[in-house]
């Protein structure tokens, strides 16, 4: 018990809180019960133990920072660590990793009943889905989900520039002004290459020459070993979906032809469309689909997206088309803020009104000639007019 206390204690002291992650101030941390999904490596701990540090100076011993992957769980149970730590008197417990400690979800749900006192904190896989777990949790605990930096975040971790997240309709009808304020004081332009091959995860910071490896490795890790906790597939299964996801980043942006993706790799239809639901909800994929579709686990999605650049240029490195670059930046940017659809009309229905198509500086408005809200995202701008937006400017929403 005293190891784990001064395992935290250290965390905790040793969190950087020069840069903070947009969600921080987002979440309602008197909550009882909160939960912060997503993608390994986008920065759930750190969030975690910054609050930790801001809320729960160490002297205090009120809060403790619990890693449900250590080792210390394979002997303990969290039900006995939590009765032992709030009898010390601590009563707030930060849990990481909470879906490799088996039958999690039961044990937090019985520990929030019974320790009316206790807050909790809990990080997850994004595959998580509290609502399809065998205990009510969906009603107690508020989830939110932590996707990857924007490029306004990027910039900032990065050391360039700080800058305020926009609103959508403060970019459709002030870019030209937001714009030229920026580009005073850095370029834009310079930096959004970077960003789209190794910006969207932090640890850029460390090493970018293995960035790619890092990624490539992560990648492996949700697919062999977060669907295997979560889901409960089977090793030899997993090896089906990564084949399943290096035909896809081969072609996306593309309207998946089923049957023959399906006789590609050798496996049948729904069993297909199962393991793309699993893709895009580990974070790896992402669909477009039309707005009277919902999220079927069957249902073919419009489109299918790579969920971010820096997955092209790791998972297909040879085929980094810079079209293909610009729409995944910009659906990517776009949908954590707003719902996103497929509209025949352009790239992306944006908030149920607006049609936003992307392109480079020469594209024309002819594919969205009659649309009455419509804009074209341009790269290779710095600044724009009327309804041409510098493509970067999408990259501040959050």
């Amino acid at each position: 018990m005293d190891t784990i206390i001064a395992r935290s204690n250290q965390l905790v002291l040793q969190a950087d809180r020069s840069f903070v992650r947009f969600l921080y101030n987002q979440i309602q941390w008197d909550w009882r019960l909160i939960g912060i999904r997503g993608f390994r490596g986008v920065g759930k701990t750190t969030l975690m133990l910054q609050r930790m540090q801001e809320a729960h100076p160490v002297g205090k011993a009120e809060a403790i920072f619990l890693s449900l992957d250590n080792l210390y769980f394979m002997d303990n149970r969290l039900w006995d660590t939590v009765d032992a730590l709030q009898a010390k008197g601590y009563r707030y417990f930060f849990l990481d990793e909470v879906h490799k400690y088996p039958d999690w979800a039961r044990e937090v749900k019985n520990i929030y009943d019974a320790f009316t006192d206790v807050k909790i904190v809990f990080t997850g896989s994004s595959i998580i889905e509290l609502n399809k777990l065998d205990v009510d949790l969906s009603r107690r605990a508020v989830l939110y989900d932590l996707p990857v930096l924007s490029f306004r975040e990027y910039l900032a971790l990065s050391g360039n520039i700080r800058l305020p997240a926009l609103r959508l309709d403060e970019i459709l009808v002030n870019h030209l002004e937001i714009a030229l304020d920026i580009v005073q004081k850095i370029k834009p332009l310079q930096h959004l290459p970077r960003y789209w091959e190794l910006g969207c995860y932090p640890y850029f910071i460390e090493s970018p020459e293995l960035y790619s490896r890092r990624l490539t490795q992560t990648i492996q890790l949700v697919v062999e070993t977060d669907l295997a906790f979560v889901e409960g597939i089977p090793v030899r299964q997993t090896r089906k979906i990564l084949q399943l996801l290096q035909v896809v980043a081969q072609s996306v942006p593309f309207s998946i032809n089923v049957s023959k993706v399906a006789e590609r790799i050798q496996i049948e239809r729904n069993t297909l469309l199962k393991y793309l639901h699993f893709l895009e909800k580990a974070a790896i994929l992402a669909f477009l689909r039309a707005p009277e579709k919902g999220l079927s686990t069957f249902q073919k999605p419009e489109k299918v997206y790579l969920d971010n650049p820096n997955l092209a240029y790791t998972l297909s490195p040879e085929r980094t088309d810079k079209g293909n670059l610009r729409e995944t930046f910009l659906f990517n940017q776009l949908r954590q803020a707003y719902p996103v659809h497929f509209t025949p009309a352009g790239d992306f229905l944006v908030d149920h009104r607006y049609v936003l198509e992307a392109g480079g500086k020469g594209k024309t408005f002819e594919q969205i000639k009659n649309e009455p809200q419509a804009w074209l995202a341009l790269d290779d701008i710095e600044t724009g007019h009327g309804n041409r937006i510098p493509l970067w400017l999408f990259g501040l929403l959050y």
